[in-house]
């Protein structure tokens, strides 16, 4: 269990969040992200480690094709550094972006048609 002391307009106590809040932050800005699935397992490729510098994140996802890997991950960088630090008060020191594999359209689909679909 991690915490926090937040103190605003001077007043005493103490803020306490679970890892697993932070974990689900995590995955709500990872299904925000276009171009990507989680990893279908347990952790869904999510590794939180909590030091003093702030929060490490270790994450693993499929590619869908068509989209350019160090953009998605760029994104996700970004994505998980906004909504953790916004919503908990945490610092996210160092996210690292795994992709796994890559999620081919089918023989009969382009990627245009592909990403028509998502979009629908």
């Amino acid at each position: 269990m991690a915490s926090i002391k937040y103190n605003p307009n001077g007043q005493k106590g103490r803020i306490t969040y679970n890892a697993d809040i932070v974990s689900g932050i995590v995955v709500l800005s990872l299904q925000e992200t276009e171009g990507i699935e989680l990893v279908p397992s347990k952790s869904k490729g999510i590794k939180l480690c909590f030091e003093k510098e702030g929060i490490f994140v270790d994450i693993s996802v499929i590619a869908h094709y068509g989209y350019k890997v160090p953009e998605l991950a760029y994104r996700i960088q970004q994505n998980i550094k906004q909504m953790v630090e916004s919503m908990t008060k945490y610092r996210i020191a160092k996210v690292d972006v795994h992709v796994q594999s890559v999620i081919f359209p089918e023989a009969n689909e382009t990627p245009s048609e592909d990403a028509e679909k998502k979009n629908n």
